[in-house]
């Protein structure tokens, strides 16, 4: 069975042969035939367009971060035990409202020991002005004992002189005259020591005042007020704790940051101080240590335009060395209290006078490693390559700073089909801007428009604290631990305006001067 299929494949050697034959042959045709040329590519369409001309200001770009204008931890002027807190944490409060309250009874007990010291020391007057008094009579005695001996003296003398008496009694009334002379200056020198213990009675009594008015300021920074209008944190220390306090390391019960205005920093590069530098130095653009210039704000879920409107305030003297930069700062209005410190911002300062720019999208702007270009379109439909010098994002496009005149035809679509040389065909589209909610001019903010942290009242004048219940030019009666109950009156003290009049001994009573109480609310019981 196998044989028989052999012989139905056998093949002869010719057969195959003439086989090869053939193939070569058609190979050989084939090979010296001629190639078909392609047919020639058709001009490539694309989209141009002119160079939007336009009078802009470059607004400068720069990150930037939200801080207080007023930051004070809140800390006690004494040390005792907190007694109570009187805030809600995390909410405003206002400048003066009380905050904590310090055990006021030993603070009460001190003033009561100062206020008997100050009737000792008054009581020491009237005892030192009748020595004196005492001491007065005393010289006026021994001057008419004098007198009288002196008188007696001269009749003696007659006496001897006619013979009439002896001159032993003689020696005896001038003897009596010479101890009325010693009598006298004894007089005096008790004069002197009187007068002397008066004016020592008097000082301890203005040292016993000072002492007072020292307990009496001691008494009232047990109770801690808010030194500005801001939003306080969270309690440090809870009621019950002992809390040092008059030092650097005293004890912090809580912080207050201020909401209205508030500050935006920022920082500038070296490049960009020198340009400032220089436009101020041209007279094109104002320096912002000169004038308010006005500064747009946004934040991170405000994407479209710069809602926020403030100025420049500070400018840091030198840069830093570490990072090259020299910190900026604007102000904000906060009416809503909405902005919180610490937020980062987007924040725009103008970067240049008002000029009119080129502008051209930036999709056809082209790069070759370190040059930008543009293909543009000559009347011949030739591509050809431009170098262009790039500015800053004006309105959705970008500023050309050199290359263009604003008269040329850029290819805006299609720039990856054409080469510099190509023919095209061309679509003419218009440029269009898109507002960035910037204005095209602007001037420095006036004076009166300035935005100003609330002010306070100074802390260099001095009036008198008084305590509740005190009449005035009357001296207060002492208070009692076990019936004062600490609240929030001692807000209401009695002040006396008027400047602080110069120390003097007297005996009658006399205030002493120290800071009131609504000086205190500015600056009690807080370090800023």
């Amino acid at each position: 069975m196998a044989i028989r299929v052999l012989r139905l494949f056998r093949v002869s050697k010719l057969d195959i042969h003439h086989l090869m034959v053939a193939i070569a042959c058609v190979a050989f045709l084939n090979g010296c035939s001629k190639p078909t040329a392609p047919p020639p590519r058709p001009p490539a369409a694309v989209i141009v367009g002119q160079p939007l001309k336009e009078n802009i200001v470059e607004w400068d770009e720069y990150v930037g971060r939200l801080e207080a204008v007023e930051f004070v931890e809140v800390r006690a002027r004494v040390s005792g035990y907190l007694s109570s807190t009187h805030f809600q944490e995390g909410h405003m409060v206002e400048a003066g409202d009380l905050l904590a309250t310090i055990d006021q009874r030993p603070f009460i007990a001190e003033l009561n020991k100062a206020e008997a010291d100050v009737t000792q020391a008054e009581a020491g007057i009237a005892q030192s002005e009748a020595a004196y008094s005492q001491a007065q009579a005393e010289l006026a005695s021994a001057d008419i004992r004098m007198e009288l001996a002196e008188r007696t003296v001269e009749r003696w003398r007659a006496l001897v002189a006619k013979k009439a008496a002896q001159p032993e009694d003689l020696d005896t009334r001038e003897a009596e005259f010479s101890q009325a002379q010693a009598n006298i200056e004894a007089a005096k020198a008790k004069v002197a020591s009187a007068d002397a213990e008066k004016v020592t009675a008097l000082a301890n009594v203005e040292t016993a005042k000072s002492i007072r008015e020292i307990a009496k300021l001691n008494l009232f920074y047990t109770e801690v007020k808010a030194p500005i209008t801001g939003r306080i944190s969270k309690r440090d220390v809870t009621e019950g704790n002992l809390i040092s306090g008059g030092t650097a390391q005293s004890t912090l019960l809580t912080t207050i940051v201020s909401l209205n205005p508030i500050h935006v920093v920022f920082d500038a590069d070296e490049a960009a101080f020198l340009k400032y530098t220089r436009l101020a130095r041209e007279g094109s653009r104002q320096s912002s240590r000169d004038v308010r210039n006005p500064v747009f704000v946004a934040f991170g879920d405000e994407l479209v335009g710069f809602p926020h409107e403030g100025h420049m305030d500070f400018v840091e003297n030198r840069l830093d060395e570490q990072t090259g930069t020299i910190r900026g700062r604007a102000i904000l209005p906060n009416t809503d209290l909405t902005l919180t410190p610490g937020l980062f911002a987007r924040v725009r300062i103008p970067g240049s006078a008002r000029y009119e720019a080129i502008l051209i999208p930036d999709r056809s702007i082209g790069t070759d490693q370190s040059e930008k270009f543009v293909l543009k379109v000559n009347e011949k439909n030739e591509v050809l390559r431009q170098v262009v010098k790039l500015g800053p994002m004006v309105d959705g496009l970008r500023v050309i700073r050199a290359g263009l005149d604003g008269s040329e035809a850029i290819i805006l679509n299609g720039l990856q089909r054409v080469r510099p040389g190509d023919t095209v065909t061309t679509t003419v589209e218009k440029i269009i801007a898109v507002d960035d909610g910037l204005p095209k001019e602007y001037e420095p903010v006036p004076e009166e428009k300035w935005l100003k942290p609330p002010g306070k009242p100074p802390l260099t004048s001095w009036h008198p604290v008084r305590l509740p219940g005190d009449p005035p030019e009357q001296p207060r009666q002492m208070l009692h631990p076990r019936d004062h109950q600490p609240s929030h009156s001692m807000a209401s003290g009695n002040e006396r305006p008027g400047r602080r009049s110069p120390l003097r001994l007297t005996s009658s009573s006399s205030r002493s001067d120290a800071p009131s109480e609504s000086e205190m609310s500015t600056g009690n019981g807080v370090t800023p």
